[in-house]
């Protein structure tokens, strides 16, 4: 069995100014030069979504995550849980799923 895969190496070479815009578009997405010329060839195009604004979304999965640990916690201990506990993470669950909708669609993404 072969302990390393099987590449083929090509070199292509640009221009100084097609470098220079290569390294801005890269940039502008936040990825690497090599990483972004063989996405770009092998995709065709790269979607950048701007993620500044997830902490809000964090601080609620926080929250909801500890009422999930402090319900499964009490069900182990007792080794029964409640309609209401799991009614509560039911709701808290549609929530969560709401805001990451939310989110999600008003997130504003470049496309390279």
């Amino acid at each position: 069995m072969r302990k390393y895969k099987q590449v083929k190496r090509k070199e292509v070479i640009f221009s100084i100014d097609e470098w220079k815009t290569i390294e801005e578009r890269a940039a502008s997405v936040m990825m690497k030069t090599g990483t972004f010329i063989k996405r770009m060839s092998l995709d065709g195009h790269i979607t950048y979504f701007n993620m500044s604004k997830v902490g809000e979304v964090m601080k609620a999965l926080r929250i909801i995550g500890a009422n999930i640990n402090q319900i499964a916690k009490k069900a182990n201990e007792t080794h029964n849980i409640y309609a209401e506990d799991v009614e509560k993470l039911r709701k808290e669950n549609e929530s969560l799923c709401h805001t990451l909708n939310q989110f999600l669609s008003a997130l504003p993404s470049i496309a390279v």
